[in-house]
């Protein structure tokens, strides 16, 4: 949702802390509030301040910018009585923030009382309150049929224990998770969520022991939970999803996708995509086209060849049959001409040949099996097993990747998208406030590294080779970029991070390798995803020995850490859906190479582009340019 001036916002709790700052905040974009709370000094002081920060967008007004209305929230009748007159003044509501909460000094086992003015109290202001709210706002959002947001303010304290005040974290706990099962609202055109900051410097935080405070990094700054709010509100993908926020590691979405996986049958996301978009029925030739390896090299074009081979009806009983549109060209593609990701010696390799070339695809289910009951035909999937470069493709249906449109932009999500994301999240243990370094940063995996390395709250320093490339990492928001046709990469890491990266994302090998390993801090993690530079050649990849490594990374408690994406299968979907959810929400940018290779038979030439160092962004193969043409138009 786009803020915009003469929308209207109700705050419950506006008069002071973290309610205050928001009401103040909204009025900074024009909307109208109504601030609500049980302290009339404070309230009154808020809605004076938020007039005042609206005279920049209003002139004459038949009703105010802002009114405050005194209320004890635990009153289910004031409550709505609220509401009533925010709607009355302003015609509709667009935004509602409960802010209310409070936290009590007796702890409940202590409280000999029948908690009438303590726990009993706290739990009606922290979670019933908030309840009544979320109905009272959904409804009248609903009933205006107009897009609303409602933003419940949770704490840190619903998501870890808080020992010292069991109450205000159980409660906190049930505003989380109340307001998660809320996502279906989202089809009614009412989206909740919830903020979840550690500690913020009000007076309810104030009452804490310091050194908890600093135990946690310290207080978070208040322009955080702004930030964290707005983002909850303009993000349309959002809808019960649950923010933290905290001084040690920054803004993160809880859970995560593999926390999610440990009790979700299946993801309410892929659900959704299997269903989102279906395309006509698919005519199926009596022969099509494909690549495949005849002969072991490191050289794509000596090792492949074209093939036209007869299209093999019906299709298995637990695959799917896939008309390829574009797929994607990879690095390693040299390496699987060579045979190197096959287990045994050369004899055993070369007997599995022909081999099928090509790693990963998007394209729509042409026919399916009749044991597949999970997906149907006209469906948008991406692939990611061997025979990529190819018309069609048939694949076991449990390893097709559900996808809303068989875009190119979603062939550079796969191989280079996903690792790129676990690699950082499960090799890196990336967090925020670090110091990241990506090499080859503007090739197909390296633009995203930089892209989630700084939206995860970082600083990245990026290496390319080349004018374009370089401006393209600076598009993208790299700190610092370093073109090593201008600079040497060794000076300037020495000289501007004396301290070393805390990550490195490294996919060039050789002398690069151990350039990054000495640019390494103390408790860094290097992570290797590939060595670009290794890969060709008269005699193609082969190992090298690096002296000393063991001692380097002793001495500094460092970690080299080896990354392969097909042994993280199981993760793909979940990375796959947020990858999509950041780029369609225009926080995630794909760079596609601007050079055109169409159809299956240049797929070939698109391998030795993108060896020859001049590719910037993701190389693609369209594999039917008049399907693509099509798909363009829709």
């Amino acid at each position: 949702m786009e803020l915009k001036p003469g929308m209207s916002a109700l705050v419950t709790g506006g008069g002071s802390g973290i309610g205050k700052a928001l009401c103040i905040a909204l009025a900074q974009n024009g909307l109208f509030v109504t601030v609500v709370d049980f302290s009339e000094e404070n309230g009154r002081e808020t809605a004076s301040l938020v007039q005042n920060e609206n005279k920049r967008f209003h002139g004459d007004l038949k009703v105010p910018s802002a009114i405050f209305i005194k209320c004890d929230v635990t009153n289910a009748g004031d409550l709505s009585a609220a509401f009533g007159k925010h709607v009355d003044t302003y015609g509709g509501l667009d935004i509602c923030i409960n802010c209310a909460g409070i936290a009590i000094k007796t702890l409940v086992y202590d409280d000999r009382s029948d908690g009438t003015s303590t726990w009993r109290h706290a739990v009606n202001v922290n979670l019933v309150a908030v309840i009544d709210g979320t109905r009272i706002a959904s409804q009248i959002m609903r009933s205006g049929k107009k897009p609303g947001v409602i933003i419940n303010i949770g704490s840190a304290a619903g998501l870890y224990p808080m020992n010292f005040d069991p109450i205000y974290s159980g409660t906190k706990a049930g505003v989380v998770m109340f307001t998660r099962s809320l996502a279906p609202l989202k089809r009614h055109g009412v989206r909740v969520n919830v903020l979840c900051p550690e500690f913020v410097q009000t007076n309810l935080a104030e009452q804490l022991n310091r050194r908890i405070i600093d135990v946690t990094g310290g207080y978070i700054k208040m322009e955080d939970i702004v930030n964290g709010t707005f983002e909850l509100i303009k993000d349309e993908s959002k809808a019960g999803a649950c923010l933290w926020i905290t001084k040690r590691r920054g803004m993160e979405y809880w859970p995560t996708p593999e926390e999610q996986r440990k009790y979700m049958l299946n993801l309410p996301k892929s659900k959704r995509m299997l269903t989102q978009n279906t395309f006509s029925t698919v005519q199926t030739p009596e022969f099509y086209e494909k690549i495949v390896v005849h002969t072991l090299s490191h050289n794509f074009r000596d090792a492949t060849r074209l093939e036209r081979v007869r299209l093999r009806l019906p299709v298995e009983p637990h695959s799917a049959l896939v008309k390829i549109i574009y797929a994607g060209v990879n690095a390693s593609d040299v390496n699987f001409s060579a045979g190197r990701y096959f287990s045994g010696g050369a004899k055993e390799t070369a007997a599995r040949l022909p081999l099928d070339a090509g790693f990963e695809a998007v394209g729509i289910v042409a026919s399916v099996g009749d044991s597949v009951n999970h997906i149907k035909v006209g469906t948008p999937v991406a692939l990611m097993t061997f025979g990529a470069y190819s018309e069609f493709a048939q694949v076991p249906a449990k390893h097709l990747l559900p996808v809303p449109r068989p875009d190119p932009e979603v062939v550079a999500m796969l191989t280079s998208g996903l690792t790129a994301s676990i690699a950082l999240e499960k090799a890196g243990q990336m967090a925020s406030g670090q110091v990241v370094l990506v090499t080859a940063a503007a090739g197909g995996t390296g633009q995203f590294a930089v892209q989630l390395a700084k939206l995860a709250g970082n600083k990245v320093v990026a290496t390319c080779g080349g004018k374009s490339k370089a401006a393209l990492l600076a598009s993208l928001g790299v700190d610092r970029v370093i073109n090593y046709q201008n600079e040497k990469i060794k000076d300037v890491l020495k000289k501007e991070f004396p301290r070393g990266t805390d990550i490195i994302y490294e996919s060039v090998g050789g002398e690069m390798f151990d350039l990054c390993l000495n640019a390494l801090a103390v408790h860094g993690r290097l992570i290797v995803i590939g060595m670009i530079s290794q890969y060709q050649g008269e005699h193609g990849w082969k190992p090298r020995n690096y002296t000393g490594l063991c001692d380097k990374i002793l001495a500094k408690s460092q970690t080299v850490a080896g990354f392969f994406l097909i042994q993280y299968a199981h993760l793909w979907q979940d990375h796959l859906d947020k990858l999509f959810d950041l780029y369609a929400s225009g926080k995630l940018k794909v760079s596609l190479d601007p050079k055109k290779f169409m159809g299956v038979a240049s797929a070939p030439d698109a391998v030795e582009y993108l060896h020859s160092g001049k590719s910037v962004g993701k190389v693609v193969v369209c594999i039917d340019p008049s399907y693509s043409q099509t798909l363009a138009k829709l």
